[in-house]
């Protein structure tokens, strides 16, 4: 059973960083692929950014380029999302989730992923 566990929301300031979470657990991980996704009241869930559990390439929204990372450690099972220079517009609720890769692409479609966490609250304040 794939389980997914979300950490490090918070409320920060407008410029301000923060670091997500997001530890996976349950499968050998090695041919799937993380995305982190967000979801503002009202607004439906948006992709931000995506990383293969091998590999080196990354995946990200034009809204989140250059100010946004995604990484992993493999070793710990745990992905990453560093969030820099952060705007209101970035507060959300983020979803990691995770699918395994069957084709030689992004999958930026929320339906597109199998598992979930639970979200963690990021807070964005002007």
């Amino acid at each position: 059973q794939v389980q997914l566990v979300e950490f490090g929301g918070g409320l920060v300031q407008a410029g301000g960083s923060l670091r997500l979470s997001c530890i996976a657990s349950g499968r050998t991980f090695s041919r799937y692929v993380m995305g982190w996704f967000r979801q503002a009241p009202g607004k439906e869930r948006e992709f931000v950014a995506a990383i293969r559990w091998s590999g080196v390439s990354t995946d990200y929204a034009d809204s989140v380029k250059g100010r946004f990372t995604i990484s992993r450690d493999n070793a710990k099972n745990t992905v990453y999302l560093q969030m820099n220079s952060l705007k209101s517009e970035d507060t959300a609720v983020y979803y990691c989730a995770t699918r395994f890769a069957t084709l030689n692409r992004w999958y930026r479609g929320g339906n597109e992923y199998d598992y979930w966490g639970q979200g963690t609250q990021v807070t964005v304040s002007s």
